[in-house]
């Protein structure tokens, strides 16, 4: 008998070994995992580098940032939505995105576009407009590029409003 109780005790330990083997490794294959995805979560490199292609996409006001995720990963400007996700809901711009029309590019970060998707046109922030999707160039007091003198309504200076008389 106890020849039956070595060889059960070896090949016991062999299990015991085994186990630990197994669970050591994927310990460790788990933790390379999540430090590379947390990793990437603040250091996320473009798509592509260079000049990258430019493509425009839309964001509904009934997106979710999943959605728009998903919608980017699919253009291809992105590789991990559920990534996207993690780096909106940690970014300063969590909860500011816009709907709209985007024209962005396989070259910007997620972060880069986070900022594009979150900030007002460059015409609205000039001339003070709501961001309430109006499209660009429609915006209320958009007077960029109109110096025609006969445009009515177009009065900025209350002293310009006797030159339209005559």
């Amino acid at each position: 008998m106890d020849i039956k109780q070595l060889i059960g005790s070896v090949i016991e330990t062999i299990i015991k070994i085994a186990a630990v083997v197994f669970l050591v490794s994927f310990v460790y294959e788990t933790a390379v995992k999540a430090y590379d995805y947390g990793y990437r979560v603040f250091a996320e490199e473009p798509v592509s580098v260079g000049d990258g292609r430019t493509i425009s996409i839309s964001v509904g006001a009934g997106d979710s940032v999943r959605d728009i995720g998903k919608n980017l990963e699919e253009k291809g400007l992105i590789r991990d939505a559920n990534l996207f996700f993690v780096q909106e809901l940690l970014s300063e711009y969590h909860g500011k995105i816009i709907p709209g029309i985007y024209d962005l590019n396989t070259s910007m970060t997620n972060d880069e576009m986070l900022e594009i998707m979150s900030s007002e046109s460059e015409e609205e922030e000039d001339t003070g407009a709501s961001t309430d999707n109006v499209p660009i160039g429609e915006a209320e007091g958009d007077t960029e590029g109109s110096d025609d003198a006969g445009d009515a309504g177009d009065v900025e200076n209350p002293e310009d409003a006797g030159n339209d008389n005559g």
